[in-house]
């Protein structure tokens, strides 16, 4: 299944580096089970939209590396890829940028037919086959209709998806420089977030001979929220979101929630009804 991961510490610029790299679960160990495509999506210091992504494995790629361990941002996304529409190019890889903004997604989203004729003019912003970016370019078209209103142009996308679509999940992470949109929708896959204060539990890891370490990056200092696919160390304070719950992370760290699906989609899709290599990305891990 692939697997999202976002943070924000805004106002405050700092690294990823420990989720990326280091944490017991990171992005980079994830990819060995996700190796069709890496990507990394930050802010340059001017609020410039910033993309590295490659259509390979993260832990086999020492680029991905070098980013994770240099980016400084206010917010970042990341996504490690098992490809289930759209093949193995730079086109198809997470995340996605539009309007100076920046979108990841994990699920499947089928009817792209009926989706594309939605978008019409829209479809301009679309440069490869992913069921992903055309989602992407249909909450763009509705933020702009929206007067720019990120949260509503989120909800009426998602909203019109649900009704008219069939779909399996429509997990996704939307940052700006200021701030983190995250949606988990339906159940069926998982969306975790921590919100971590400043001066709280250590960033610690443990290597392959059982010896801990302690980080003391900017990140075990500062506060930051996390949303990643699954827990990614033995902080207590992961928790799932709630199915249908638009989740919106400002700058300042505020945590907010509001629920813009309550209820299941109208073309609901199974593991059984998905093509087999779709099937495949989306298996939850053991």
């Amino acid at each position: 299944m692939c697997r999202l991961f976002g943070l924000t510490g805004a106002p405050r610029r700092t690294r990823a580096t420990f989720w990326l790299l280091d944490a017991p679960d990171s992005l980079d160990e994830q990819s060995h089970r996700n190796p069709d495509g890496t990507g990394l999506g930050y802010f340059d210091a001017d609020g410039r939209a910033e993309l590295f992504r490659q259509p390979i494995a993260a832990w086999e790629d020492r680029q991905f590396a070098a980013r994770a361990r240099q980016a400084q941002s206010t917010t970042f996304v990341a996504h490690v890829r098992h490809a289930s529409t759209g093949g193995l190019a730079p086109r198809n890889t997470h995340p996605f940028r539009q309007d100076g903004r920046l979108f990841a997604h994990n699920g499947v989203i089928e009817g792209l037919d009926v989706l594309q004729a939605q978008l019409g003019t829209a479809m301009a912003q679309v440069a490869g086959d992913t069921d992903s970016e055309r989602l992407f370019a249909l909450i763009t078209r509705e933020i702009h209709a929206a007067g720019g209103d990120v949260g509503r142009g989120i909800a009426a996308a998602v909203r019109w998806v649900a009704a008219n679509l069939p779909l399996y999940s429509i997990n996704l992470l939307l940052i700006t420089p200021d701030d983190l949109w995250a949606l988990r929708y339906p159940e069926t896959n998982r969306l975790f977030l921590l919100d971590r204060p400043a001066g709280g539990q250590p960033l610690r890891h443990s290597d392959a001979a059982g010896a801990t370490r302690v980080h003391a990056d900017e990140l075990a200092s500062a506060p930051a929220v996390i949303v990643a696919s699954e827990p990614m160390d033995d902080h207590p304070d992961w928790r799932p979101l709630p199915p249908g719950d638009l989740v919106h992370v400002g700058a300042g760290g505020q945590v907010t929630s509001v629920t813009v699906l309550p209820d299941p989609p109208a073309h609901p899709l199974t593991l059984a009804d998905l093509r087999p290599e779709a099937a495949t990305s989306q298996q939850q891990p053991h």
